[in-house]
């Protein structure tokens, strides 16, 4: 009898007692033969590793000694974590009993696929998709991410429109599933990112060494969302901004990067201009703080480029026009309507 994969979910905790506590009963209920639940928790001053370790004995309980961000945090807990299969959840994630193994059994079909994503719908309307990852995370040729069922800030609502299990660019962190061989073999989150954008960066990592990033809708989770950061909060548009040009720099091709990222930072000028005129001068300021971060780390950047390289159109999951264009100049509010 083959044994089943083991799996550990890590739930990556910064002063996060009321989200553990709404949510952690519902990830212990989970039904997979070979699984283990572990709290990583980021140097919290909160009484939330006590809380824990009272009310859920089961859950394994590791600590860093400060905080590292999101990246960093995981880089550093998932060295004392063995499994073949790493599972890394947000705290705020609702998830029901059968969440697991529709996934493992799809990663388990084709050894190319190193990581995956469930359905992620929004905990407050399970009805809609939710904002960070939806149906599967895509780009366009200019590095703008978005997803199948949320482009920018309009979330569809889930009619099973998205129900086939495919290839997408890039997979949610906030229900990211992982082998652990290719999280080793990849050196895990680009750490200076510290948070946003870092499983992007590595789904991207990984695509470009021949390797498959996947969306699976047998599996649905309900996400809370904007529980450490909400959306227009400046530092998160500051993350966001600066990590998508890293990213882009070090990932796309050497012959392609300074004109994409020139053409990317003039679209950026127009969302500067836009916070400008909205009355969001705090947003207006992250976006000048990123773009002037980014390129004084463009020599740190370079460093930690990969050998290979893909164009962009190589790989799935790519959309080969202008996602701003077609948002905010033609109108397309729904991924069914992009050509």
């Amino acid at each position: 009898m083959n044994q089943v994969p083991s799996v550990a979910v890590v739930i990556l905790n910064w002063n996060g007692k009321d989200m553990l506590k709404r949510f952690l009963p519902s990830v212990l209920k989970s039904r997979y033969d070979n699984l283990s639940i572990v709290l990583g928790d980021n140097a919290s001053t909160d009484d939330s590793v006590d809380f824990v370790s009272t009310n859920f004995p089961a859950v394994k309980i590791l600590r860093t000694e400060k905080n590292y961000g999101y990246a960093g945090g995981y880089n550093a807990l998932l060295k004392n974590v063995t499994a073949d299969y790493l599972v890394l959840l947000n705290s705020d994630v609702e998830v029901p009993e059968n969440w697991i193994a529709p996934v493992i059994a799809v990663m388990e079909s084709d050894d190319t696929i190193a990581a995956a994503q469930p359905k992620i719908k929004a905990q407050k309307d399970p009805s809609r998709f939710e904002y960070a990852g939806a149906a599967g995370g895509f780009i366009d040729k200019f590095g703008y991410t978005f997803c199948r069922g949320r482009i920018f800030n309009i979330e569809e609502t889930d009619h099973g429109q998205y129900e086939t299990a495919d290839e997408v660019f890039w997979a949610s962190g906030a229900a990211f599933f992982i082998k652990s061989k290719y999280w080793k073999a990849a050196g895990g989150f680009d750490a200076d990112l510290f948070a946003h954008m870092e499983e992007i960066d590595l789904c991207w990592r990984l695509k470009n060494r021949g390797l498959k990033v996947v969306y699976v809708p047998q599996s649905q989770v309900f996400h809370v969302g904007g529980a450490t950061l909400q959306k227009d909060n400046p530092y998160k548009t500051y993350l966001n901004f600066r990590n998508n040009l890293i990213i882009m720099q070090k990932n796309l091709p050497a012959g392609s990067v300074p004109w994409l990222l020139f053409v990317r930072m003039w679209i950026d000028f127009a969302a500067w201009w836009q916070f400008l005129l909205t009355g969001k001068p705090k947003l207006t300021m992250a976006v000048t703080k990123a773009h002037w971060h980014f390129l004084k780390s463009i020599g740190k950047t370079s460093a930690k480029r990969d050998k290979k390289t893909l164009p962009l159109r190589k790989h799935k999951g790519v959309y080969t026009k202008s996602i701003v264009w077609d948002f905010f100049i033609k109108g397309k509010r729904k991924f069914s309507a992009l050509g």
